[in-house]
This record gives structure tokens, sequence and C-alpha cells, in this order.
């Protein structure tokens, strides 16, 4: 009979948890129960209602959550989903959009204000382009289906120009339809993926833009972390140690799979190549995990949360985590 603490771990299926999720890394004391759910599901089950014992969570919700004192969880700093977000401004092609400063006085898609990408892109428009967000006006609902909400109410500055669209209204047909100029938002619309004409990206060579930026910044936008509800790290908090190493070990693994070059892990013909030049431009852990190697790009989230009127108070980042995941022993 297992004596290990079971939990239940909700996250979708990443090439850097599956040492993890299929048994090949294991926490010490801890038996995982994963539930491979899509982000957005994740995230409104766990704000919502707390269904998870571990889930990965997004950036800008949990921000939210700890500035608030609820939903009561705790993160460690292991970031499973980041993303450079440059390629997530849409536009209309009949907009007159060329160029960012081309978004002030535009109508702007997203589906929800608080999402980690729109909190990042609204951040990198105002820094890099002098686009703030009460320079636009701002429309939220559903990307592909109707009626989506924001998960947790905002309290926004009054400046902000906002409102939802239409109950049977969606942001794609919107966009496709010029009925807004542009849309944000983490998935790109189906407009764009089926080839639509009257789509495409504000960036059209976002990863030159991107690249120049993390050289520039140092920033690789982190999107979700790892939340544990605090009443299990009440009753046994050496979980999340356990939990943070075992994560970092997981990650490695993955890792020494990707640099193998005998046969393919990923299914890219030059995968290798992207691989390298990853390395070069970023280091050889060019996807960190931790505070420290992490602590600018934390630092610019809580800042643009805090700019963007989401948070009340500027988070010191070791604040943000388990005490237990800030420093390691030696031997």
């Amino acid at each position: 009979m297992s004596t290990k603490l079971k939990l239940s771990f909700a996250c979708w299926d990443y090439d850097r948890i599956r040492p993890l999720t299929d048994g090949t890394v294991q926490p010490t004391g801890i038996e995982l129960n994963w539930l491979n759910t899509p982000v957005e599901e994740t995230f409104f089950r766990m704000m919502r209602h707390q269904e998870f014992d571990v889930a990965e969570l997004s950036l800008s919700s949990y921000l939210i959550g700890k500035d608030r004192g609820f939903p009561n969880f705790t993160a460690i700093p292991v970031f499973v989903s980041r993303f450079f977000r440059h390629s997530g401004i849409y536009i209309n092609t009949n907009s007159g959009i060329k160029e960012p400063k081309d978004l002030i006085g535009k109508r702007i898609g997203i589906p929800e204000y608080q999402l980690t990408a729109c909190l990042w892109i609204r951040g990198i428009l105002k820094d890099e382009y002098g686009v703030s967000p009460e320079d636009v006006f701002w429309l939220t609902g559903g990307e592909e289906t109707p009626g989506r909400i924001e998960k947790v109410a905002l309290n926004l500055p009054s400046n902000i120009k906002i409102q939802p669209i239409g109950e049977d209204q969606t942001l794609n047909q919107m966009l496709e339809d010029g009925e807004i100029d542009a849309m944000i938002a983490p998935r790109a619309p189906s407009s764009f993926l089926n080839g639509s004409d009257k789509v495409k990206r504000l960036f059209s060579d976002y990863p030159t833009v991107e690249k120049e930026y993390y050289q520039r910044t140092g920033i690789f936008p982190i999107m979700h972390v790892v939340a544990i509800k605090n009443e299990i790290l009440e009753q046994n908090p050496w979980v999340a140690a356990n939990l943070y190493q075992a994560f970092v070990e997981a990650k490695k693994k993955t890792y020494e799979g990707l640099k193998q070059t005998a046969a393919l892990k990923v299914t890219l013909p030059w995968f290798t190549t992207e691989w390298e030049n990853t390395i070069k431009l970023m280091g050889e852990d060019f996807w960190p995990y931790g505070v420290e190697k992490n602590r600018v790009t934390l630092e610019a989230a809580i800042k643009y949360s805090y700019e963007q009127g989401m948070i009340s108070r500027k988070f010191d980042v070791d604040d943000l985590f388990s005490k237990s995941t800030l420093e390691e022993y030696t031997i």
C-alpha cells in the first residue's frame, strides 16, 4: 500500500513535464494524478473553484489572486509556459494599421483583459512603441465561441475604455468582418489559421523582432506558473520543494532528449538548427526555472500588472513563491 501523498495535478501536455506524467521522474513522497486539461479550462476551474491540489496557472491570474488574498494558493518558480508575444497581435487588412502606433484610436478585441498574453502585449506596446492601454478601445468576449467572461472581476482605471461584445458575437468573426480593427490573444484566430486574406499579423517577421527584444531586455515572457493550494502546504510544507525539484529534473531530461542527433525527438526537419541557434542566443538553460534567473522577467510582469490597474501594489518577487524554493542546500 502506497504511503505517498496523492495530489491532483491539472496541466496541459508539455514535453517539459512529460517525465513527471509518464513516471520517469517521481517527486519524493508524492503520487501525482495528472489531469490533461486545456489551459483555459484549467485556469477557469482553478480560479473559480480551486478544484485541483496543484495546477498550471496564468501568471496574471496568480498576481491578481495574491493581491486580493483569494484564491488561496502559492506558486513554485516553475514556468511551464513561456512565449514571446509580438506574434499575438492580429489585424484586419483593411484597418489601415501598418505599424504599432497605428493601433492608437482603434477597436481591439481581447478574450479577457487579464490574460497574461494580453498583459505582456499591452506592456510591450507601451514601453516599446508608445501605445498605452488608454489609447485604444477594448472589446472582450469569446474568440471562437460566444459568451466568454473574465475569470475574475476587474476594477480597471476609469480611463480604460472597455466593453463586452454581443452575446452572439465572436472576436474571430468580428476581426475578419472588420467590426474590430485588431485582436490580441494567445491563440491565433481561426480566420488567420485558415488563410483569410482579411487577417494577418502586425509583426510579419516576428521572430526577428522578438529575438532583438530578448537581446536588449533579457526578458523571455513567462505565461504560466505552477500553483499549490495553501491547505496542502499548511499540512505538508515539504511538498513545495519536492515538487520543484521534480519539475527541474523533468526539464533536464527534456533537454537531454532534444539535443540528441541520432534521431529527431520533435517532428520538425530542421529542429536541430533551431536548438543550436537558441542556445547561441539564450544559453544552455534557455527555459530557466527558479527565481534568480527570472527576476527581471517577473519584475516586468509585476510592473505591467500594477500599471494596468489589475493589482494594487508592486510585489517583491520573492513574496510570490514558496520560501522553500528560493534557496537550495549544498553539500
